[in-house]
């Protein structure tokens, strides 16, 4: 089992091993709608533009996990809180 689970975590750096944005392994949904929209129509303009843009697509799914995992924090923390105080109450 144990060398399974080392199969698993090594394939997979060694299969993206050096690979990064310019591949595409860091796109995303907004990416890949962003391409669609320019075949669809050359001249599309925005209608914002971002305040602030991450320096990599890394650094861009960091924050995206990040928002994820306190959002997941918060939910837990209620649905913990309201099976406790129906449990005791």
């Amino acid at each position: 089992m144990l060398l399974g689970v080392v199969i698993l975590c090594v394939i997979p750096l060694i299969m993206y091993a050096g690979k990064g944005e310019e591949e595409g392994y860091f796109g995303g949904a907004d990416d890949a709608a962003e391409g669609v929209i320019e075949q669809v129509d050359p001249g599309y303009q925005s209608w914002f533009k971002p305040i602030w843009e991450p320096p990599s697509g890394e650094i861009e799914s960091l924050l995206f996990a990040l928002q994820a995992a306190i959002g997941a924090i918060i939910i837990g923390y209620f649905i913990g809180y309201y099976k406790a105080k129906s449990q005791y109450a």
